[in-house]
């Protein structure tokens, strides 16, 4: 399983309960900041199957046969989104699954409020340029969706796509 931009580790429980002792964990991000703070829930944890990289997305390798890619209000904010999930699908195994969880622009919010909300936001580098990217719509490109919805409003959404067998 990995985690892009997995930040400080908070997905790391709940990954650690899906994939168990004998799965295994990589932890992507950018900062050294999160990264030392994620070693820290690591070491705490006793976790022995997590791996920490510090990489940008944009130029991250994706180990190949990978089981599942979660990524956690992070893909939006990459410029290069549309390669990061081409390369995530080429690199999961059959039947894997790339799941992302992220902002959206609500269709039905009127002008005001969606400046609002991306104000509130912005100390997460949310901005408004950000609407015109649609990462959902490049997981429908490259692997079979299994899964779309929107949730607050129409403000957040879940994708999941599916690897084809091979």
């Amino acid at each position: 399983m990995v985690d892009l931009a997995c930040g400080t580790g908070l997905n790391f429980p709940y990954l650690e309960a899906a994939v168990g002792k004998a799965g295994r964990i990589i932890g992507v991000d950018l900062t050294d900041a999160m990264l030392i703070q994620a070693q820290k829930r690591i070491n705490i944890a006793g976790w022995q199957n997590v791996e920490l990289i510090q990489a940008d997305l944009a130029e991250y390798s994706f180990p190949v046969g990978i089981a599942g890619i979660l990524s956690t209000f992070a893909i939006t904010l990459v410029p290069e989104y549309g390669g990061v999930i081409c390369r995530s699908a080429e690199a999961l195994q059959s039947r894997g699954h790339l799941a992302v969880f992220d902002f959206k622009e609500p269709a039905n919010w009127p002008e005001w409020l969606v400046r609002f909300a991306a104000w509130l936001n912005k100390p997460y580098g949310v901005s408004l340029d950000l609407a015109d990217r649609h990462p959902w719509e490049s997981i429908r490109e490259n692997l079979q969706e299994v899964i779309f919805g929107e949730f607050y409003f129409g403000a957040l959404y879940l994708s999941v796509g599916q690897k084809s067998d091979s």
